[in-house]
């Protein structure tokens, strides 16, 4: 059989992270103290080790030990000098600091962003979508409560399993996350709502687990928007009410100012009430509370919408990969491998933007853990991976050379 019409000096892996400045991310290790008494394993290495176990989804350390062991002539190729035991990235995920990754997530980021606003597939031509950012969190389950502390109890057990809450933040019109934070499950996700972190004039989208008046009053007073689903039972002071209505005399959009009061705190918000119709369910009415009395009540709820785009980001990261099982038990290896999926996620999502061809996030993130370590372009492959396939298909369909026996 010939040559790969993609083939290439290089596996797929060692292009996949060519977005990865090792002089950069040696300097951010020694930055932290994470090379301290090291020998060979260095920040870059840990690196490009734990992005090979994340992205081929393996659940413990032996898997990427004998995975690696079964690759070793090709580790060379992506800057992997030696295959690392299991002993030494254990040690590794116990000793350097996460903040080496999370620096190393932000600096990557930070140079690439510009990248991930410029692709049209994120969908959104709305002035407002460049100033929206979506604020949620989500959490992981761990096994033992002694790290992280968990919320609520094992309703046949009554023990309390640990978890760790991941706070994101992302632009409406780039699709990962620009700003994470970690906490333990138990804390309360208007952790998160910082008002001197979004810059002026900026859109906030999220969810009523963030309501808090101080907290809205300060958005208001810096000229930033929120816009949240509403809580039952809120109590508040009704300063006007409206209510538009569709030619056939049924209601289309109710909108309310009202006044909030709690302590020393008295903020004005708008209610924006419509019917949410959902195919194969009873309409159902959704109130919206915001602090912006401008925008049209349909353009409101647009952005209310736009807040699911967080909530697929989370399951996209969950399903593509492993966060059920950790390689290590300490916090400082949990968040190790959290940072690194998230470097992961982006890479993928660099990766989507740059390619001509379509691709799903779940099926381009299948196609590289297959491909990873094969010797082919990374671009020409994954813009046009049936030629391989065709070529293949011809070469079987011909019937085998004819040759002359040497008696």
């Amino acid at each position: 059989m010939s040559k790969s019409t993609h083939f290439f000096g290089q596996p797929i892996y060692g292009q996949f992270t060519k977005f990865l400045n090792k002089d950069k991310i040696l300097q951010i290790s020694r930055n932290h103290g994470g090379e301290r008494y090291v020998k060979s394993f260095d920040g870059f290495t840990h690196l490009l080790t734990m992005l090979y176990a994340v992205i081929m989804r393996f659940d413990s350390l032996r898997e990427i030990e004998t995975s690696m062991i079964a690759e070793a002539r090709k580790l060379h190729h992506i800057g992997i000098e030696t295959v690392p035991k299991r002993s030494t990235l254990s040690d590794a995920n116990t000793r350097r600091p996460e903040k080496v990754f999370e620096e190393v997530y932000r600096d990557l980021y930070e140079a690439n962003k510009s990248k991930l606003t410029s692709d049209s597939r994120q969908g959104g031509t709305e002035e407002w979508m460049k100033r929206l950012r979506i604020i949620d969190s989500t959490t992981i389950t761990l096994f033992s409560n002694l790290i992280f502390k968990g919320v609520g109890r094992h309703p046949k057990t009554g023990k309390k399993k640990g978890g760790i809450k991941v706070h994101a933040v992302i632009h409406a019109n780039e699709g990962v996350p620009c700003d994470v934070e970690f906490t333990s499950a138990a804390t309360n996700d208007s952790f998160m709502l910082v008002p001197s972190r979004f810059s002026e004039k900026e859109i906030t989208a999220m969810d009523r687990a963030y309501i808090n008046y101080e907290k809205f009053e300060e958005l208001t007073v810096r000229n930033l928007v929120y816009v949240t689903k509403m809580k039952k039972n809120l109590k508040y002071e009704l300063l006007f009410d409206f209510m538009e209505m569709t030619p056939e005399g049924k209601m289309e959009y109710r909108e309310q100012v009202v006044v909030f009061s709690k302590g020393e705190t008295r903020h004005i918000a708008r209610i924006v009430t419509y019917v949410d119709i959902k195919k194969g369910k009873n309409p159902k009415l959704v109130s919206l509370l915001t602090n912006d009395f401008d925008m049209r009540p349909e353009t409101i709820v647009e952005i209310y919408r736009r807040r699911w785009q967080i909530e697929s980001l989370f399951k996209q990261i969950k399903q593509n990969f492993p966060l059920r099982y950790f390689y290590g038990e300490s916090a400082n290896a949990i968040k190790i491998q959290i940072w690194v999926t998230l470097i992961a996620n982006l890479l993928v999502s660099l990766l989507q933007s740059s390619l001509e061809r379509r691709w799903s996030f779940s099926g381009l993130a299948t196609m590289l853990r297959i491909s990873l370590m094969y010797y082919l372009n990374i671009y020409t492959f994954f813009n046009k991976p049936e030629e391989d396939l065709r070529q293949m298909l011809m070469e079987v369909a011909e019937p085998p050379p004819n040759e002359e026996l040497n008696l």
